[in-house]
């Protein structure tokens, strides 16, 4: 059996904006999957607030993610029958919350992501910008303790590309979720506190972004935020 990913061992503060970059085939995918709890690891520990991701059964895995982790991905899939309102609104749904979603916060986030004019339009009617905007928020609405990113600028122009990784820098900072970022690109990574190098399966450095000093050195920003850890 080849490992995919293998001897990766780091930890994640809360609050703190890391992200993971290393070229196709490095393992970084690989990593996004054990992190979010997507696949189960065949060997080590995935500890997200104490809780080893590795150790729990399917249902309470699931049960984890709803309420800890929000999600955003490359691919932006918005539902293109519903509008950008209907997008964030059934992601709340899902997650099977019993409170009523918080239409202040709604708006806070809007405001936040400057989407607050594009709410009632279609997938179709967005730019890609504003789609994965959108995305952010539908990953933002449940107040996740951690937000997983995988490839959020992947499919987007250089213009709308520093726009998301702007948002995603203010949220983490606002809001005080815990972000972990993989992307193949170096100059997007570098908006991170810290940055994990990956190739072949393993982390073979580790350095600091441009958000180092605006982090405080990796500490928490807000209560928050998940601590997360892979040994």
């Amino acid at each position: 059996m080849v490992a995919a990913v293998r001897s990766v061992s780091f930890e994640v503060k809360r609050g703190e904006f890391v992200a993971i970059v290393g070229p196709s085939g490095s393992g970084k995918s690989t990593l996004f999957y054990l992190l979010g709890g997507l696949t189960r690891a065949s060997e080590g520990k995935v500890v997200i607030d104490g809780v080893d991701f590795a150790s729990l059964s399917d249902a309470d895995r699931t049960r984890l993610r709803k309420h800890r982790i929000g999600f955003v991905f490359q691919k932006f899939n918005l539902l293109p029958t519903l509008s950008a309102m209907g997008n964030i609104e059934i992601a709340y749904t899902v997650s099977g919350r019993k409170e009523p979603m918080d239409r202040a916060y709604l708006e806070h986030l809007s405001d936040l992501l400057s989407i607050r004019g594009r709410l009632e339009h279609r997938p179709s009617e967005l730019s890609g910008g504003e789609q994965q905007r959108v995305a952010i928020a539908r990953a933002l609405i449940t107040r996740p303790s951690i937000v997983l990113a995988d490839e959020p600028t992947g499919n987007l122009d250089t213009k709308n590309s520093d726009a998301v990784l702007k948002m995603l820098v203010r949220s983490n900072q606002e809001l005080g979720q815990t972000t972990l970022m993989i992307t193949h690109n170096p100059e997007a990574a570098s908006i991170a506190g810290r940055i994990l190098h990956m190739r072949d399966g393993e982390i073979i450095r580790i350095e600091n972004g441009l958000g180092y000093k605006a982090s405080g050195m990796g500490t928490a920003t807000s209560q928050q935020g998940g601590a997360v850890s892979a040994v």
